[in-house]
């Protein structure tokens, strides 16, 4: 009876329904949703608000786009100049129109700042506390001389503005040339074109010169010259905003990934070049396999990790059970505190828990879908059902079922360029995981190299496949050589569990390290 009334006054609670409703809030990153952010690891936050360039590296769902609206609103409680761009918008969009318009936004979002965060004083509680939650301690700036560098800045979105608008053109050639020459008698004409170029002559053999006429039509991108010939006027603005604020500016890009693998360095190469001596520094939130921020090109392109920009790595995977757990758990509770008097303790089984952990793979987003998904699992299955009031392991494992639909759908908008050549590789693996080696964790050396190498990477960011143990040696066989482990997710094993002698290999367990340690589980894509 104690039980039933448990069931009732926390599952089916309306404390319950108001969190679940928050976790469908928190699961897309807001900048009224900044207070809630957790580090991940001590000194994350630290680093993203330091005056150096970054690139934020993590799956979709890990925390990037909430570690960086923190960032923007903290750097804008400190009154120090912030733009934050979402780079979604601009997928789809070819180069240079694609820069063009990131520099717009750009500009226009520092142009924001100059008119709310620059000179709002800190007694106007209203804009401080509804946004940010605290108010400044620097004083607002004065008020005319942000006027001026405002007025300045609408100058120059209006000239970027006109040169999105205006089509490419192309540049003509003409050249004529003309020649003396000594042959016998006769005339002879020629008109012909090749690829673009047209020719004209005529000659009269015997005469003494001949007269030639090329006509070439050779592409030039007005707008990269443009660029090229006004970086002057952009770093000059961030000059004087470094100037007028006392200090560094601060440039969010997030989601790098979302345009064309081709143009990102190219983005991100004109704004380090900007930015560079000028007090302003880059934050760039992407997916690491499906980014593109150097190319080793001459001159070189982008930014270097180490030389030009530190990395920020969000991931952390089943290697570290505990430390994942613990984080993950830390995410819940702090949403229920939102929500009283709804309790880990009272709703979910510590069992519950650990399957949860396996089943996200690390990732924020995906914990707190599946943990929605469970709840709506236990709740349909009554309170007198022998797994008892409280939210199970297979409630969790049949909600990770459910949302596998929303990880799939990810993975086309993510896998666009290359989904058929993923789609192939992911199915090799379900295959070998299911039907060859029987186990949910597979073995990869760390020499492997090529296709199935890079398959594996971009599976990881998809997060289809999660890392389990960075280095793993064998009991028998291969002496000396190191290989990887990973895990096949969750959602594609449930059904598999009732394959017979199918093994699960229990990531929480002690005894896990030794239990991937066999040869049948090495996996080389053939």
């Amino acid at each position: 009876m104690v039980a039933s009334l448990a069931y009732v006054s926390q599952l089916h609670s309306t404390e319950v329904d108001k969190l679940l409703v928050l976790c469908e809030e928190v699961t897309r990153a807001t900048p009224e949703g900044a207070h809630r952010f957790i580090e991940p690891a001590p000194g994350v936050l630290s680093r993203a608000k330091s005056q150096q360039h970054n690139i934020i590296f993590g799956r979709r769902g890990s925390g990037k786009s909430s570690l960086l609206r923190k960032t923007a609103a903290d750097l804008t409680v400190d009154r120090r100049p912030i733009a934050f761009v979402d780079m979604e918008t601009f997928k789809g969009h070819s180069y240079p129109d694609v820069l063009i318009s990131v520099l717009i936004k750009s500009l226009q979002e520092f142009r924001k700042w100059l008119d709310g965060a620059a000179v709002t004083p800190a007694t106007k509680k209203s804009f401080w506390n509804r946004l940010f939650g605290t108010s400044p301690n620097r004083p607002p700036f004065n008020k005319s001389n942000t006027a001026r560098l405002a007025s300045g800045l609408d100058s120059l979105i209006r000239d970027l503005e006109n040169q999105l608008r205006t089509p490419e053109t192309a540049s003509k050639q003409v050249k004529h040339t003309k020649s003396d020459e000594n042959s016998g008698a006769g005339e002879m004409a020629v008109d012909g074109k090749v690829l673009g170029v047209g020719i004209k002559s005529k000659a009269t053999l015997g005469a003494k010169s001949v007269d030639s006429t090329e006509v070439q039509s050779t592409y030039v991108s007005h707008k990269v010259e443009y660029l090229h010939q006004n970086i002057l006027q952009f770093q000059n603005f961030f000059q004087d905003l470094s100037g007028l604020s006392n200090g560094p500016s601060f440039l969010i890009l997030d989601d790098l990934y979302h345009i064309r693998k081709a143009d990102q360095a190219k983005v991100i190469d004109y704004f380090h070049r900007v930015a560079k001596g000028n007090g302003m520094w880059l934050k760039v939130g992407t997916i690491k396999h499906r980014s593109q921020w150097y190319q080793h090109s001459d001159p070189p392109i982008g930014m270097k990790l180490g030389d030009d920009a530190k990395e920020i790595n969000l991931d952390i995977s089943l290697e570290k059970f505990e430390t994942l757990r613990e984080f993950l758990k830390k995410i819940l509770s702090n949403l229920m505190v939102e929500v009283p008097p709804v309790s880990i303790k009272e709703l979910v089984n510590p069992t519950a828990i650990d399957r949860l952990t396996i089943a996200s793979g690390g990732v924020t987003r995906d914990f707190i879908g599946i943990f929605s998904n469970a709840i709506a699992q236990a709740r349909n299955r009554g309170p007198n059902n022998h797994r008892g009031p409280k939210i199970g392991a297979e409630d969790v494992n049949l909600a990770t079922g459910d949302y596998d639909p929303i990880k799939r759908e990810e993975f086309k908008v993510d896998s666009d360029e290359d989904r058929e050549q993923l789609e192939t590789a992911f199915q090799n693996l379900v295959t070998f995981c299911t039907e060859k080696s029987k186990c949910n964790v597979f073995l990869v050396s760390q020499k492997l190299v090529g296709p199935v190498r890079e398959a594996i990477d971009q599976l990881i960011d998809l997060r289809l496949i999660h890392p389990v143990k960075s280095r793993v040696t064998l009991k028998r066989g291969a002496p000396g050589e190191l290989f990887e482990a990973y895990m096949l997710d969750l959602s594609q094993y449930t059904a598999a569990r009732k394959v017979h002698e199918f093994q699960i290999v229990d990531l929480s367990a002690s005894d896990k390290d030794e239990a991937i340690r066999k040869s049948s589980l090495i996996y080389n894509g053939s």
